[in-house]
């Protein structure tokens, strides 16, 4: 059995949400499975040293010339919600939530809030924009606000937070293949090709 691509990302993170919409058919090309595990890209910047990027000088205006140059190469919308970059410990605690119960809908409701964020411009920092998305989707609208407090919930997203940095995850998206680390949306292409060759 050949071990499933993990993929991780922060649902602030636009060329997450890019990679989105294509990582799971670089998966389903080569036969493998895809893990879905969003984290908290600031609790990485803190253990960097860094911020956000389109907050840096210089870079900032560069990053987002580049993400709307890249959403425009894959054919899909890509709008900054108010408030960007956003907070997202309440669509991180949803999904985990979910994924505990369906992972496969876990997945939906991932690509949902991505798209809800970065297709549609909402913001999806605050939990009753999450519960909407979540209901959208067919989910219990309430069943998600009440999960999404639950101590449990909220520790879940943390370890999963602390893991990702420990085995040094610090971007988004960040693909491990086989152990191997890719890091940005820009290395899909090469994540792909280490799929169907081997690795180098």
């Amino acid at each position: 059995m050949v071990a499933p691509i993990e993929f991780h990302f922060d649902f602030s993170s636009p060329y997450g949400y890019l990679a989105s919409y294509r990582i799971d058919a670089i998966a389903e090309a080569v036969g493998r499975e895809v893990i879905w595990r969003p984290y908290l890209l600031g609790a990485a910047f803190k253990a960097t040293g860094q911020s956000p990027l389109v907050s840096q000088p210089l870079r900032g205006s560069y990053s987002l010339r580049d993400m709307e140059r890249s959403a425009r190469k894959l054919q899909v919308p890509l709008v900054f919600p108010d408030g960007f970059p956003m907070p997202t410990q309440a669509a991180g605690r949803a999904f985990y939530w979910l994924d505990a119960r369906d992972p496969r809908k876990a997945r939906d409701l991932a690509k949902a809030l991505y798209r809800a964020a970065f297709a549609q411009g909402r913001n999806i920092a605050p939990r009753d924009v999450v519960a909407d998305v979540a209901a959208e989707i067919g989910l219990d609208r309430d069943e998600v606000l009440t999960a999404i407090e639950t101590p449990a919930v909220k520790e879940k997203l943390r370890t999963e937070t602390e893991s990702a940095i420990a085995r040094g995850i610090f971007g988004s998206p960040f693909v491990i293949v086989d152990g191997e680390p890719f890091w940005g949306n820009d290395r899909l292409e090469e994540v792909r090709d280490w799929l169907k060759s081997g690795g180098w």
